[in-house]
């Protein structure tokens, strides 16, 4: 492998040329089939370690990406041929003040980590749907969870941030210095701007206790479940949030996940319209502490030992769907592979969510009643081009009951893609580009332009 170099800027870190020992495993992806072969990895340990890799990378005329989680949903996002893969995910620090109610993390964590670290000294972190996750590329998309009616969005209680920008140089931002770039940082996307190093939070104190259930009906029952939940759940209590997977019919049911923040007697009560819907096979309501609670809701992920290749689409839907909408998304069920992870996937929204002006952070789909999204699942490589083409027409069938879509769940057959994840903000993201990354060095195939 050709490691010359044009400079006396050296690569710090733990680096793994291709050919070397690790190259392979450095590679992985959630996606078991990614085919990008990056010239070299930097698993930085420290924040000079991403500061030398990016004045590298520039130095020596080569791509590069950053990556924290490897839970890039199209695994091209976070990698690149014969480019430079910048890794923080071996930066794990956290360090929380109880006096502040501040947490400050390096960007390397996995989200589960947080959550779990924090709830052991009786605080709340919000949370996505997976423990995996990196902290470091869902915060600046938003990071929506079933928390997040209660806490915000994951983004919604960042206060101030450390990255390295385009020309290796360390940049804080807060609500005194680069409020411009915080205010990007809060659902303008990650790989954008430069790479994040550390996160500041404002956390809360973590209830005693929560209450956690899981109900499962029969797939046949969907329509009825889909359509009850997307008029409940909106205005059920703020306390609670949930999550309905369906499916696909080959082997798929109906599931809702989810936590109430307060006592199992309170939670049957806001429970009860749904659970009337249908006939449940399974119900499991359990008053768990708080630590036990998120264990519940974050089940173990594997990140790099997943079989399924997929494709996702998302929007946010402002009211409940009509008929035609549950005509498309039967006709995508039918014919998603069974056995795999396929499905649509709801999570309930307002609260503090939609207490926040849809201008006051990058975040721009603020108004919504649900989040909507979809994603056909396939082992053998030659099923791909199917499974993206279905994933891809239930957009368009959808189109018509949805707004927007959701940066951290990418679908690359979105044209024009910026107005559809950042909504009218998407101008203003455009600015902040071209003021701290003009050259548009962090890009990828969705990434924002500089204006």
């Amino acid at each position: 492998m050709d490691r010359s170099v044009k400079s006396d800027v050296r690569l710090t870190g733990r680096v793994i040329f291709r050919g070397d020992p690790g190259y392979e495993a450095a590679r992985k992806n959630w996606d078991p089939h990614t085919d990008r072969f990056p010239k070299v990895f930097v698993f930085a340990q420290k924040t000079q370690d991403v500061a030398n890799a990016i004045r590298w990378a520039r130095k020596n005329k080569v791509p590069l990406r950053p990556r924290s989680g490897r839970h890039a949903l199209e695994g091209n996002l976070s990698q690149v041929n014969g480019g430079i893969v910048i890794d923080v995910s071996e930066m794990k620090k956290i360090r929380l003040n109880k006096k502040s109610s501040t947490a400050v993390v390096e960007t390397g964590n996995q989200v589960g980590r947080i959550v779990d670290t924090l709830a052991r000294q009786g605080y709340m972190a919000p949370f996505g749907d997976s423990p995996t996750v990196g902290i470091g590329g869902i915060t600046p998309g938003g990071g929506i969870g079933p928390l997040q009616r209660t806490t915000g969005l994951i983004s919604d209680n960042l206060i101030e941030l450390e990255m390295v920008d385009a020309k290796g140089r360390i940049i804080r931002a807060n609500k005194k210095q680069n409020s411009d770039l915080l205010w990007a940082s809060r659902g303008g996307g990650g790989g954008n701007f430069g790479v994040y190093t550390k996160y500041k939070f404002k956390v809360l104190r973590a209830p005693n206790k929560a209450t956690v259930f899981r109900i499962t009906w029969p797939w046949e029952q969907f329509e009825k479940i889909v359509k009850k939940w997307q008029v409940w759940a909106p205005n059920a209590s703020t306390k609670l949030g949930s999550e309905l997977s369906v499916g696909p019919k080959k082997g798929g049911n109906v599931s809702m996940l989810g936590i109430y923040l307060g006592s199992k007697r309170e939670a049957l009560i806001q429970l009860e319209p749904i659970l009337s819907v249908g006939t449940p096979t399974q119900k499991i309501i359990r008053y768990l502490p708080y630590r036990e609670a998120t264990k519940f809701m974050l089940a173990p992920d594997p990140v790099l030992t997943q079989r399924f290749s997929n494709q996702f689409s998302s929007g946010f839907g402002r009211r409940p769907f009509p008929e035609k909408a549950y005509k498309a998304m039967r006709e995508f069920l039918e014919k998603a592979e069974g056995g795999t992870p396929a499905g649509f996937f709801f999570l309930n929204w307002g609260g503090a969510v939609s207490r926040i002006a849809p201008r006051a952070t990058a975040f721009y789909w603020r108004k919504a009643k649900f989040y909507v999204e979809w994603n056909s699942s396939w082992v053998n490589p030659s099923h791909a081009a199917r499974n993206i083409a279905l994933t891809r027409n239930t957009r368009k069938k959808l189109q018509p009951y949805i707004v927007g879509s959701y940066i951290n769940v990418p679908d690359q057959g979105i044209k024009s893609s910026g107005p559809v994840y950042y909504g009218k903000n998407y101008p203003r993201l455009r600015k902040i580009k071209a003021k701290y990354d003009p050259k548009n060095v962090f890009n990828n195939p969705q990434s924002i332009p500089p204006a």
